[in-house]
């Protein structure tokens, strides 16, 4: 399974945004979509085999964690509004009441759960960092099968970088352009299509 962490640092943890605002209002969550977008949508079709965790550390309650799986997802449409719309109705069944340490599933496919960066990485292995400092992607002797870490319009914290350091992260390069973090879950996904349909 390929996995992408998309951290969300200002991305809301309630369910009372305008799915017409969110730049705005939802803390950029419009970055947040995209990602899942580009984390499981292919032409007419889905990857089964991904999944998107979406760390969103906004007001009022961080940290929420809204993971999508590819291959039980539905209801789900290559649209902004639409993945929105699903972490919109994830953080409501969080407001009615998950236990803290528990996951739920508040839509065929997407879970939420109160887990922290540290967490949700913790439950990760063979993990990668995307970083302009990092070794070539082509180079890099990828299988496919890693958890690639991004961050939205902000760069990680030094909090969270020591995480990914402590588990071991290696930081592997899209090269020297720097690109918006879906697009560059599109070119991931395109260097591992590549390398596995030899």
């Amino acid at each position: 399974m390929r996995r992408f962490v998309v951290v969300g640092h200002k991305a809301v943890t309630t369910p009372k945004f305008s799915l017409n605002d969110l730049p705005g209002g939802a803390g950029r969550m419009d970055i947040v979509a995209r990602c899942v977008n580009a984390s499981l949508f292919i032409s007419h079709d889905l990857r089964r085999d991904v999944e998107c965790f979406a760390v969103l550390l906004g007001e009022p309650e961080p940290p929420v964690t809204v993971r999508v799986n590819g291959e039980r997802v539905r209801y789900l449409s290559p649209d902004e509004r639409s993945p929105a719309a699903l972490i919109k109705k994830a953080l409501g069944v969080l407001e009615q009441g998950v236990p803290p340490a528990g996951e739920t599933e508040s839509t065929p496919g997407v879970f939420v759960s109160r887990r922290s960066f540290a967490e949700v990485i913790g439950g990760l292995t063979d993990i990668v960092y995307l970083h302009e400092a990092g070794e070539d992607i082509r180079s890099a002797g990828l299988k496919g099968d890693e958890a690639f870490v991004l961050s939205d319009h902000q760069n990680l914290t030094p909090d969270e970088e020591a995480t990914l350091a402590s588990a071991g992260a290696r930081r592997v390069s899209l090269g020297k352009k720097l690109y918006h973090a879906d697009q560059c879950i599109v070119v991931v996904n395109y260097e591992l299509d590549r390398l596995l349909d030899g």
